[in-house]
């Protein structure tokens, strides 16, 4: 008999490749999703993209009845369900304190008193804030937050005491937590939680830290979903996407066929238990070039992205991952190149349509102080 997984939050980008993933592999599958607006649209219907053999439960991660409910015979769980963003976390804070914190620990108490074989969360490369640095004597470091005075003349990078910059290297999962939003400290609690709990119950437990996942099915109406979908949502309106500072900021962009796998060898590998692992492409690509990239797969090469010197409060210069535990531990290797992933994510984007919400938003952040 197969194996019965719940996906909380699985009628979104990441759950719902995880469920083709794990159907793929003779698991049944069941949904718990609220199919919020911000993500699904107003209609609050069942996703077209989700496979029609995952069984789809509407409900709230924060309702303990409907957490109950979805968890009847169910073997092994994935805890996706959470708001998504880090601007927007920061003048929603309730929102965000209730969806991530209260619904992980309803789920968890749900968990306490009817165990599963497996839990795995997700977490996020956001609870790093900075990535790690290598001084020019050849130290590796961390660093702080870059001043308001610094962002202000557009000195955009770390520097040691003699005003060289410090280069930018991968960063592995033994790095200490710098929580510069209250997304991210809402993730490094559904993590740390979840690891909490996992061990004081005798609950297998894993979490990943998911760097900037793209693919198909991403939200692109949504201004505070991925950098890589919010750029290709200003392309299908013909303009040009917008950079903050100066676009040559580093981040590590993964495949969601990537991330499908490795939950799946999160969840098959008993080594892993009790483990967190970072989730990424392992290698680092500048926002400028990955905009470049993305104009070039839609066909819209002309529209150059726009370098628009500002900042965000609590944005961070470079973060990518290093992911040699995952490698030696689950087997994990990224199989879908940026080319390749930007060439199906172009196919999939002729059939789509986009709200343009971007300006929206940054007039939001801009409004409360969070962007200047």
């Amino acid at each position: 008999m197969s194996e019965h997984i719940l996906i909380t939050g699985g009628a979104g980008f990441i759950g719902s490749h995880l469920a083709d993933e794990l159907l793929s592999h003779g698991y049944k599958v069941r949904v718990l999703d609220n199919l919020a607006p911000q993500v699904h649209g107003e209609s609050a219907r069942r996703p077209e993209y989700l496979a029609s053999d995952v069984e789809l439960v509407v409900g709230d991660v924060c309702d303990p009845a409907a957490v109950r409910d979805a968890l009847r015979g169910i073997d092994s769980v994935y805890h996706f369900a959470a708001a998504v963003g880090v601007g927007q976390s920061m003048y929603e804070v309730a929102h965000y304190t209730r969806v991530n914190n209260l619904g992980t620990a309803v789920l968890l108490e749900a968990l306490i008193e009817k165990p599963v074989k497996n839990l795995v969360v997700a977490s996020s490369m956001s609870l790093y804030g900075e990535g790690l640095y290598r001084t020019p004597a050849g130290e590796v470091r961390t660093v702080g937050e870059r001043t308001l005075e610094q962002l202000r003349a557009g000195d955009w990078e770390f520097r040691d005491a003699e005003g060289l910059a410090l280069q930018p290297v991968a960063t592995p999962e033994t790095k200490v937590p710098a929580l510069a939003s209250v997304y991210a400290l809402s993730k490094y609690d559904q993590e740390r939680l979840c690891l909490m709990i996992g061990r004081a119950y005798n609950i297998p437990t894993v979490a990943l830290r998911f760097f900037n996942a793209y693919g198909p099915r991403q939200a692109l109406s949504n201004p505070y979903t991925g950098v890589l979908a919010i750029f290709a949502s200003r392309l299908l309106n013909d303009s040009p996407p917008k950079i903050f500072e100066d676009g040559y900021q580093q981040r590590d962009f993964v495949s969601v066929y990537d991330i499908a796998r490795a939950c799946r060898l999160a969840l098959e590998t008993p080594a892993a238990a009790g483990e967190t692992f970072n989730i990424g492409g392992g290698q680092p690509f500048t926002v400028r070039e990955i905009a470049e990239r993305v104009a070039a797969a839609v066909g819209k090469g002309q529209l150059m992205p726009e370098i628009t010197g500002k900042y965000r409060v609590g944005d961070i210069r470079h973060c990518f991952a290093d992911i040699t535990k995952a490698r030696q531990v689950l087997g994990y290797v990224p199989r879908v190149s940026l080319d390749e992933g930007l060439t199906e994510l172009a196919g999939w984007l002729e059939g789509q349509a986009a709200v343009d919400r971007v300006a929206q938003a940054s007039a939001e952040l801009a409004a409360r102080g969070l962007a200047i």
